[in-house]
């Protein structure tokens, strides 16, 4: 089972370059730091996204890491924190921040006519 996820994005690169800051401004994360290589025409940036769920006392935190080139986007999500187990019914009907990027990257390749691809990689390693 995977611990993270990872998505590849391909397109024009003047779209490609766009997607990040536009996913940062909409969905603000409580820390973010961007890295440029100008001699590579590479980007990346590291936004953690934090949110706190008063009803089950508990604090998720996500984990985005945006690796820009201009052929492809990679994007790796990590989530971390939370309540695991079964606990009931929701307490919450209102979508979490994974939700909120998860829709903003389907919506975002959708609109502007971008190809997205799931990176399956195990996180287990093969039996011999």
């Amino acid at each position: 089972m995977n611990s993270h996820t990872t998505y590849l994005v391909y397109g024009p690169s003047a779209t490609l370059k766009r997607m990040s800051s536009k996913l940062f401004s909409d969905y603000e994360p409580k820390f973010l730091h961007i890295r440029k290589f100008e001699s590579i025409q590479t980007e990346i940036a590291v936004a953690v996204y934090e949110e706190y769920e008063k009803q089950i006392n508990s604090s998720v935190t996500l984990t985005c890491i945006f690796e820009s080139t201009p052929q492809q986007n990679k994007i790796v999500l990590k989530k971390t924190g939370g309540r695991m187990g079964f606990r009931g019914s929701s307490l919450s009907e209102e979508q979490n921040v994974e939700a909120n990027v998860m829709n903003f990257i389907f919506d975002f390749t959708k609109r502007y006519g971008l190809t997205l691809q799931e990176e399956l990689v195990s996180d287990q390693k093969e039996e011999e």
